[in-house]
């Protein structure tokens, strides 16, 4: 089985050596690898890549791919490849502006030929995805990141035809994650966040699982 994980964090200067969203790739990968043999995982961050928005030049429409963006091509390309996908996405404005461009080129390729033919499945049809939401509010941030992150990542995913896990009945556009503290220092601009990672595996493993069991199916 082979497992990608989308790091959507944009930051590039904040978190030098590696992203929240990053270390929360490396425990979905981890925990598949636990719990079934023969998971090969890898994971894409997407603050090293360079994606452009679609300009609806419409050349998609018959490479099925962009012609503007090396990319995007590599990331869509890893995408239709894999057997199970996850995106971890942190809270921006609502969602980091490179993993809005990368679902809008993979709509628009898929929109552009639906719209001819009514029957057409586009080239990730059916695939399982993951989405994990997180950002610097606690707990009672979590149904904002929910409404805000995971159902706006899960309304993108449902117009190019993949299929978002659900991690329970309440939460059925994936999983939202809160930090344990978060405050503004005196020696930095940015806030200190304090997540509790042991929470964090847990729930991680816990939706793992359930991903796992339904692409099995």
């Amino acid at each position: 089985m082979n497992l990608l994980c989308i790091s959507a964090s944009n930051m590039v200067f904040h978190s030098i050596d590696e992203s929240t969203s990053t270390k929360m790739c490396r425990i979905v990968i981890d925990e598949a690898q636990k719990i079934i043999g023969g998971v090969k995982g890898s994971i894409i961050e997407i603050r090293s890549k360079h994606i452009y928005p679609c300009e609806g030049c419409g050349k998609c429409f018959e490479t099925h791919r962009c012609i503007q963006d090396d990319d995007f091509n590599l990331i869509y390309s890893e995408i239709i490849k894999a057997d199970i996908l996850f995106v971890v996405s942190p809270h921006y404005a609502p969602i980091p502006a490179k993993l809005a461009a990368l679902l809008e080129k993979m709509e628009q390729i898929t929109f552009l030929h639906w719209g001819k033919d009514n029957s057409y499945k586009s080239e990730v049809y059916g695939k399982h995805i993951g989405i994990i939401s997180h950002g610097g509010g606690e707990t009672w941030a979590l149904k904002s990141y929910k409404s805000m992150v995971n159902d706006t990542i899960a309304n993108a995913l449902g117009t190019i035809q993949m299929r978002v896990i659900p991690f329970n009945s309440e939460w059925d556009t994936g999983l939202s994650l809160p930090v344990k503290n978060a405050a503004f220092v005196e020696d930095s601009i940015f806030p200190y966040q304090e997540y509790d990672w042991e929470h964090i595996n847990t729930k991680i493993s816990e939706y793992v699982k359930k991903a796992i069991k339904m692409t099995l199916r």
